[in-house]
Order: C-alpha cells, then sequence, then structure tokens
C-alpha cells in the first residue's frame, strides 16, 4: 500500500528550514523522498490549508494546482477567475487605458486603486476595484464590454517550481560588493544576501510585496544558482538585481507586482532577468514581457512542472521568453517537466545543491532551479539590452550546450543541457 505523505501548504515560496530527512514543497514541486514527509511552504499571515495527501496526491500539487490550495486558504483576499485560478480579490488590471475608456470605467462605478507608470516598459499600469457586489470575473467581463478594444485582466497569482531539502548550517558572514561582473536580474522571492555563499557577491535587492524583501528558500536558492561566488553560473564578480515579489502575504507573487519588478530591471538596464515563477497567460504580464523582449533583454524562465500533458504556464511561453526544461544527471528529461514548444535550452533540475536561509545548503529539484543556470551563463555572453547581441548570446550558448535527445535542436530539450561553468 502506497504510504501517506503529510503536506503542509501555507503559501507560494518555501522558507521553512527542515532536517535533512525531510522535505520542502514549492508550488510545483515534486518530493521525491519515500515515507510521511513534513512539507511547508511560506509565505503567508496566518491562513493554514491542511490536507493529507498520498504520494501521487503530492505530484498533483504542481503548477496551477497548488495555486488553487492557496486560493482555498485564503478566500479573504483571493479569489477565482473564469478557469478556478486565484487572483487578487477586488482587483482587476488595466493596461495603458485611454482617458475615455478610464472615464468609462469610472462612470461605470470602478474606483482607481493605483496608477504606475514606466516609461521605460511603456506601459500605465491602473489598478481598478470594481463597484459593490461585483467579483473579479464579473468586473473583467464588464470592462472588457465597455472597451473592447483595451486590455483588461486579472492580478493573477504566479508560484515558483521546485522542491526544497534544507540541511546543515554554516557559519554567517556579510556579503560585500565585488570586482565588475555579469549583471542579471531575478524575480523570484526575497534572497538571503548574508549567506556565506555570496562573499564578494554585489546583490542590490527591492520588494514589490508586502513586507518585501524577505529572505525565502526559492529566491535564496535561485540566487545563488546565478551569482554564488565558487558555484554560481555568471562566474566571479557577478552583479544581481533580486526583486522579491513575495513578501510576507497571499497575495504575494501578483502580475501587478512581476510587472513592477520587470519596470525596475528595464530602467536599469539588466540584460539577462530570471524569472523561475510560472502561471497563467495575463494581458499586464505579457505586455511587459513583450517590451522587454523588443529591448533586447533576455528574459529567461522555468517551463514548469505540471507534467508534458499540461497547459502551457507563463511567462515561459510568450514569444522571445528563454524557455529552460530541466534534466537529470543521466540526461535524461524530468518527467514533471511542463510541455513547452519553444524550449532554447534544459539544465540540471534534481539534486541540485545551492544556498538555503540560515547559512545552510538546500537540495533542489525542479524546473526553478534549471533556469538560472541558463540566466547566468547568457549574462557572461552579453553586457548590455540590445536584441543584436541577445540573439548572439543565444546562438554562442547553444553552440556550448550538450546535445541530447535525436542529433540537433529538439523540442524536448531545446539546444540541449547549458552546466554552470566557471
Amino acid at each position: 500500500m502506497r504510504k501517506k505523505v503529510h503536506v503542509l501548504v501555507v503559501a507560494v515560496c518555501a522558507v521553512a528550514l527542515a532536517p535533512a530527512a525531510d522535505a520542502q514543497l514549492l508550488p510545483g514541486g515534486l518530493p521525491s523522498l519515500p515515507g510521511r514527509l513534513p512539507v511547508v511552504s511560506d509565505v503567508v499571515d496566518g491562513a493554514e490549508d491542511r490536507t493529507t495527501r498520498t504520494a501521487q496526491g503530492v505530484r498533483d500539487l504542481a503548477g496551477l494546482d497548488r495555486l488553487k490550495a492557496l486560493l482555498r486558504a485564503n478566500p479573504r483576499v483571493l479569489e477565482p477567475d473564469d478557469q478556478g485560478r486565484p487572483v487578487v480579490r477586488g482587483e482587476v488590471l488595466a493596461v495603458s487605458p485611454s482617458p475615455e475608456a478610464l472615464r468609462r470605467a469610472l462612470d461605470a462605478g470602478f474606483v482607481e486603486a493605483r496608477r504606475e507608470r514606466s516609461g521605460e516598459l511603456g506601459i500605465e499600469l491602473v489598478t481598478l476595484t470594481p463597484p459593490r457586489g461585483m467579483d473579479a470575473r464579473q468586473a473583467v467581463r464588464r470592462l472588457r464590454a465597455l472597451d473592447p478594444s483595451g486590455d483588461y485582466d486579472f492580478n493573477h497569482i504566479y508560484a515558483g517550481a521546485g522542491l526544497v531539502g534544507v540541511a546543515g548550517l554554516a557559519a554567517m558572514a556579510p556579503a560585500a560588493g565585488g570586482a565588475a561582473g555579469a549583471r542579471v536580474g531575478l524575480v523570484d522571492g526575497g534572497v538571503e544576501a548574508s549567506h556565506p555563499d555570496f562573499r564578494g557577491v554585489a546583490i542590490e535587492q527591492r520588494g514589490f510585496a508586502k513586507g518585501a524583501p524577505k529572505a525565502g528558500t526559492h529566491g535564496t536558492a535561485a540566487a545563488s544558482l546565478i551569482a554564488a561566488r565558487d558555484y554560481g553560473s555568471a562566474g566571479p564578480g557577478a552583479r544581481l538585481l533580486a526583486a522579491d515579489v513575495y513578501g510576507v502575504g497571499p497575495t504575494g507573487g501578483s502580475a501587478s507586482a512581476i510587472v513592477g519588478a520587470l519596470a525596475w530591471m528595464s530602467a536599469a538596464k539588466v540584460p539577462v532577468v530570471n524569472v523561475s515563477l510560472v502561471g497563467p497567460d495575463n494581458g499586464a504580464l505579457r505586455a511587459a514581457v513583450k517590451a522587454l523582449v523588443g529591448q533586447g533583454v533576455l528574459v529567461v524562465a522555468a517551463v514548469g512542472n505540471d507534467g508534458p500533458a499540461a497547459p502551457p504556464l507563463y511567462p515561459a511561453s510568450y514569444p522571445g521568453v528563454i524557455a529552460v526544461t530541466g534534466v537529470d544527471k543521466r540526461g535524461r528529461a524530468l518527467p514533471e517537466a511542463s510541455a513547452n514548444g519553444q524550449v532554447a535550452f534544459a539544465a540540471l533540475g534534481t539534486e541540485v545543491r545551492a544556498a538555503a536561509p540560515g547559512g545552510r545548503k538546500a537540495t533542489l529539484r525542479g524546473t526553478s532551479f534549471a533556469a538560472p543556470v541558463v540566466a547566468g551563463r547568457l549574462a557572461r555572453l552579453t553586457s548590455s539590452p540590445d536584441p543584436a547581441k541577445a540573439r548572439a548570446a543565444v546562438a554562442a550558448l547553444g553552440r556550448q550546450a550538450k546535445d541530447l535527445g535525436a542529433p540537433g535542436p529538439d523540442r524536448t530539450f531545446g539546444a540541449g543541457e547549458v552546466e554552470a561553468g566557471r
């Protein structure tokens, strides 16, 4: 009989520490350890959803299914979209609405909650709250009817994708700025910049959600795979811009937070941005990614862990994004890796070692932890946003990648496996 696994579903990224024999589930992650696994994900103010599931049941807590669990745990601040996916309750995102369209919305009882203008991305994001008694689904339909040519969408919640087992204490030491090296942007959870693995690494960190920046397991691990002094794929002297889009509440990881982070990356002229987050197509996110790609920024994203039969996940499925899948140490595709028609590269996605909060080390699994390796390597091949430089960097990395599967690029592995290298 299959053993039961106890899962504590608390939020979107993992931060709680556990003994080596335990595991931690990040959204989209797959536990690979046998027996009873206490699995903890972070950053919620109070709300908890405790369930008992079989090992196969945990496998169902990938990507969008994991987000739906978050929705059930936080009905006061989240509500479902028309597909049952979690969105911030009572918010609709209007992408660069015309003054006339905005006036019609206000006349219909909507209230302007926030207005965020990004000159670099060429986007003005207006957050509208609907009239009393109107849910987000009704609100989106109403705004689209008022302005059929406009771009209105939910404020979707996005999740990371990976499993983290944390063990072992290390002495703490402050990070220090190093010599100029590759510049990389990271849109994720918070990073523990004082971790000893970041000695000599220049990290600039900003928060785009309540309580951010707040160090978490997912963000710290992804950051170290890019920029760690001894094993980061960006090489010595790397400079990291880390945007925490999660912070401390269940509305962390929202589309509006991610768009704000991408606007910062655009203003900072970062040539490569890693986004190891997954979720549905979203008008605001789509517009921001399109603008970044048009500027010649290499947006690198994990394909997610919903399995090859799942629908496409975003931002990895947007045109121009460098989609990354995960493989094991024998070069085989991870069985949980999502299908994606534009996979560019593969990288190791299981038994990966990286930094974790508290000066610890983590054992990682998931496509979330393959993407940072590719992002760091690309950052070593281009120094500034430029479409021609971006194409040249991708081509150069393709020549360096280890071919997997059938000869030449293919839909499963892209150009092949990328290793961190030094």
